[in-house]
């Protein structure tokens, strides 16, 4: 599947609830096949493009805490 350029400035971003003040947080956005994820400090740096699919398994991993960090 070819990724897509999303277009940053069309995309609904947005940031944890339990993010802080000074900026130390991602932000998210999505269309149907696609998440795009960036650096809540800086919103002009293109972000990081990764399948819906593969992010809601990440997402999943990190809450059941099944995330593994070897290869």
């Amino acid at each position: 599947m070819n990724r897509p350029a999303l277009d940053p400035a069309r995309l609904t971003w947005r940031k944890a609830s339990a993010s802080s003040d000074q900026g130390a947080c991602v932000e998210v956005a999505h269309d149907v096949d696609w998440v795009a994820v960036r650096d809540s400090k800086d919103t002009d740096r293109p972000g990081l493009t990764v399948a819906a699919s593969a992010f809601t398994t990440f997402v999943e991993a990190t809450k059941t805490g099944t995330l593994s960090n070897t290869p």
